[in-house]
């Protein structure tokens, strides 16, 4: 697999190396000694998969709060989404600033998000699914997000938003002084 560094510190574009042959194909999602190299030395604790059903679906900005912070390997396993991640480290060179990758069943690209960025994601087509490995447990009163309409974030979606949760549409408005 490659592992490459994206725009945001600590943030990595994984790709799969896909082997074919007349059976079908092969490649590893996952590598701990990969990982080490790079890192993360963190292990995968919970695996969440996310179904839905229309184009235009938007999910996020999630993070979880300390101490329950989580790294999330993120593979879209059907259909295709823009993934968004945004550097919620204060004293990162990259605060407030967001990456953004197509993740797709067809390009197999994968997403490591660090602890402490936010992260969501807005499908692409309709029936689209995702698988989250996840390095610490769901906590709910850890789970909190911010508003993807920031003006600060700028962040540009490549579809307009059809389907939001009321939690996503109410998470709160950041600026360069937030304290998250």
């Amino acid at each position: 697999m490659n592992i490459c560094k994206t725009t945001l510190k600590d943030l990595y574009l994984i790709e799969p190396n896909l082997i074919t042959d007349e059976r079908g194909g092969f490649m590893r999602v996952f590598c701990q000694r990969e990982f080490e190299k790079i890192g993360i030395t963190k292990n995968f604790v919970q695996i969440n998969h996310s179904y839905n059903l229309k184009k235009g679906t938007f999910r996020g900005l999630h993070f979880q709060k300390p101490p329950f912070e989580e790294g999330k390997l993120v593979r879209c396993i059907k259909g295709s989404i823009c993934d968004i991640v945004v550097d919620l480290r204060a004293e990162s060179e990259t605060f407030l600033q967001h990456y953004k990758v197509e993740l797709s069943d067809k390009n197999l690209k994968m997403l490591y998000v660090p602890e402490r960025m936010a992260h969501g994601f807005i499908t692409l087509e309709d029936n689209t699914e995702v698988l989250y490995h996840h390095t610490e447990f769901y906590e709910p009163s850890a789970n909190t997000g911010i508003s993807i309409f920031s003006e600060i974030l700028q962040i540009e979606l490549p579809i307009p938003i059809q389907i939001m949760s009321e939690k996503d549409k109410n998470y709160p408005i950041i600026n360069q002084d937030s304290r998250l």
